[in-house]
Formats: C-alpha cells, structure tokens, sequence
C-alpha cells in the first residue's frame, strides 16, 4: 500500500482513477491469499459481476504468499502499462524481492511454480472482470460542459497549474498544456524527476490535468458493491441565487468569512488533508495509508489486512462513483466562481479548486465512507496518523476515525472550496455508503 501510494503520486492521477487503481489491487492481493488458503471466503458473491475465480487444488500446497504477490503483479502489471518506467521498476523489484524472500525460506520449487500459476488466473479473472466496468468505453470520450446561469465552471487560475518547465531561474507554465505532456526531443533527465513528465496520449493513467474536466462519466462505472449510484438518496442543492439570504449565499458567505478569519491551526488543516490529486496519494491512498498503519497496530494477520484494505477500498471507489455521480447530475458552482462574481471579485481560496463539479464533496463522502468502515471491521479508538509526513506535515493525532473524517470535511471549508452543505450532505453519503456495504459483507467480518 505505501508503494501504491508513491506510484499514483508520482503518476500524478486524479482521485477516481486511483480509487479504482486501489480496489483493483487490494482485491487481486486477498484473492490470491483466498484462492490457495482453505476456509478463507472468497469475494464473490459481494462484489457486483465478480466471476467465479479460480481456486487450489484439494491435497495439493500452496504458498499463500507467493499466489497472492502473483496475482497482484499481473493485476499491476495491466493497470500500470501505461506508467512511468520507475513506476514500473519500483513495483516489479517489490514483488521480486517478496518472492525471492519466500524462496529463501526453503519453498520447494513445485510449490513456488503451483502457487504463481495459481496467483495468474486469479489475476486473469479479475483483470476480464475489470474491463466491464465502464473504465475503457469513456477513454477519450468527448465531453461537453453544460452553459447556463450560475452553472459550475472550470476557471481555476493559471497558477494552479503543474510548471511546463523548471530551471534553477525560470518556471513556465502553459495553461492549455497544464499536464506536463513528453513531448518527443524536449525532455531531460531533471524535467523528468522534477516534473515527472508523461508521453502525450495516456488514457489509463491520465494526469491530473487541473485545466479540464475530472472523468465526467465517472458516475456511469459499474459499482463495486452498491447497486446504482443514488442507493443512498441525497437532497438536491439549494437554487441558485445572488440574492443576500437565499441559501447558497449564506454558504457562500460562510465560506467567504471563514476564509477572511481562518486561523493558522484551520490553515494546516486544509493542507493537511488537501490530499491534492497530482501531488499526493490522493484522498483514497490517505485513508488506505492510515489501514496500512493499523496492520502493525492491531498485529493483523496478512489475511485480515487484505480484507480490511479491500473493504475500505471498496466503500471508497463507490463513493467515489455515487458523488461524481451527484456532482454532475447538479453542476453546483464552485465557492470561487460564486464569491468572486457576488462579493469580492479578487477572493482565492486557501487551495486549489478542483476541476470539477462542487456538490457533494468528495473528501467528506470517501473520509467518511473509509472511517465507517475502518470503525465497523476494527472498532473505534485513537490513533496516530504519520502519512503526512514525507511531504512536512507532523504526525496528527485522533480520538478516532470517525473524528478524522470529520476534520477531512471541514477541511474543505477551510480551504475555501466547498460549501457546509456539501460536507454535511457528503458526510451522509460516505456513511450511508459504508453502511450497505458492511451489511452484505456480514458486518465486515472475515469469518
């Protein structure tokens, strides 16, 4: 999980393909543990269109280990075909490394070469499982942003966007190239580290690109374990006004007051879970960031972990569907765009605005779809969370995950790109969420 996570920073992908990227992977890792571990249930069943996946053989062994790494590489494999090189380096040495440890512990050959072919169809299934769920069709699918009064808009400023060019003097940005595209003879070693370009025509592992439109057809995906995108029912957005007193002013207002008043410790907060798609793990690789912390915490088994990782992946990929699914069904405007064109036609955010839609919020509806479901496989109580810290954030301490769900939301507000509306109506969301799907896992337990 923590090599994941590098790998969608340094890919620089938008939260809902990395959701996605993430349940594939953690459901490959406990299916191969499932599919060569007698007694351990399989996912089929819970998860919508999953097909029957292979398992092992009565009478024969298997390194539950080895068919697990197995099937995750193959599913890594195809997921990431279109990555960096390093992106690919780093994660086939990881998986080279924890087999080469299995063999030095003495496994028979057989049992190696068993457990790998075993590890591969199940990854074989889960990848033609995979290209049904909407992802491939909405490649390069053209998009036209509804127009109208008070509409959302992309008009995110100039520096927003990811630099083109770095030097030790200069930085350039081009505003219609925002995604750093490779253009062939133009790249160097230190454009490559620094801005970690990619060749122009990705479609799998598209970079965040600030001055378009976030995966606008998102909310078609097949879902992982809800059965439509509205399953949990949500309230329309107030209308559109700019009239002082109707009730998108008042949010706006809000968000306009606490951005003139915000403290420092409400500034860290906003960048503390500002989780960035393109320059972090993103929202999802947060939260999977903080189960991969209590593995070592709880002293879980490797199969409880992968359980955990992949039901705390698929309340969030579904989260991740049933908002975007909202976001553009309304195409509520941004606290930006409104506040700017109401009450202060120079007023910026405390960070970035998103490019996309702006009800419901997204960080309120996955945090709290995560901490629910985190809470109903492992309990509640304190914890430490230390995934910050790479990039300058101190380790921050919680009274539990429903309370960093909470300071999740609110950080939105804070950082001035979401209305209260939108983190109450999302923190809603995410529990209704988690709730549906713990209920057909059998409350999340693994036996």
């Amino acid at each position: 999980m923590h090599r994941l996570y590098g790998a969608v920073r340094v890919e620089r992908l938008s939260p809902p393909v990395a959701s996605r990227l993430f349940m594939y992977a953690t459901a490959s890792l406990y299916s191969g543990l499932a599919a060569s571990t007698p007694g351990l249930p399989s996912l089929e069943g819970h998860l919508n269109g999953l097909p029957s996946l292979p398992k092992g053989e009565s009478g024969q062994r298997y390194d539950p280990t080895v068919t697990a790494v197995t099937a995750e590489r193959v599913i890594l494999d195809s997921l990431f075909r279109e990555g960096l090189p390093t992106t690919r380096a780093s994660l086939a040495q990881l998986g080279d490394s924890i087999l080469a440890a299995r063999a030095a512990l003495g496994i028979k050959d057989e049992v190696r070469a068993r457990s790998e072919d075993l590890g591969r169809r199940t990854a074989l299934a889960l990848l033609a499982w995979s290209h049904a769920d909407g992802f491939d069709s909405t490649r390069g699918r053209k998009f036209v942003i509804p127009t109208g009064h008070g509409l959302w808009i992309n008009d995110a400023p100039v520096d927003s966007y990811s630099p083109q060019t770095l030097s030790a003097a200069t930085q350039l940005i081009v505003p219609n190239n925002p995604t750093n595209a490779m253009a062939p003879g133009s790249a160097s070693d230190r454009g490559l580290i620094l801005d970690r370009q990619k060749r122009p025509g990705i479609s799998t592992l598209p970079a965040a690109n600030m001055a378009g439109v976030t995966e606008p057809f998102w909310g078609n995906n097949r879902l992982f374990v809800m059965k439509q995108w509205d399953e949990c029912p949500a309230p329309p957005p107030p209308a559109y006004s700019e009239q002082p007193g109707t009730p998108l002013y008042e949010e706006a207002r809000h968000v306009y007051e606490t951005r003139e008043k915000l403290t420092p410790e409400q500034r860290a907060t906003a960048l503390y879970w500002a989780d960035n798609g393109g320059e972090s793990g993103t929202p999802v690789g947060h939260w999977l960031s903080i189960a991969s912390q209590m593995v070592a915490e709880r002293k879980l088994k490797a199969e409880e972990a992968a359980w955990l990782m992949t039901l705390t992946s698929a309340s969030m990929a579904d989260a991740f569907i049933a908002t975007w699914g909202y976001k553009f069904k309304f195409n509520v405007i941004r606290p930006r765009s409104f506040i700017r064109a109401t009450m202060d036609p120079e007023w910026e955010p405390a960070i970035p605005t998103p490019p996309f839609p702006e009800y419901f919020s997204g960080h309120s509806t996955v945090s709290a779809a995560a901490a629910a479901t985190l809470t109903g496989i492992l309990g509640s109580g304190p914890f430490d969370d230390s995934t910050s810290l790479s990039i300058g954030h101190p380790v921050r301490r919680f009274a539990s995950f429903s309370a960093a769900a909470d300071e999740a939301g609110l950080s939105r507000i804070y950082g001035g790109i979401h209305y209260p509306m939108s983190n109450t109506a999302g923190a809603e969301l995410g529990r209704c969420i988690a709730a549906r799907l713990l209920d057909r896992f059998d409350g999340g337990r693994l036996r």
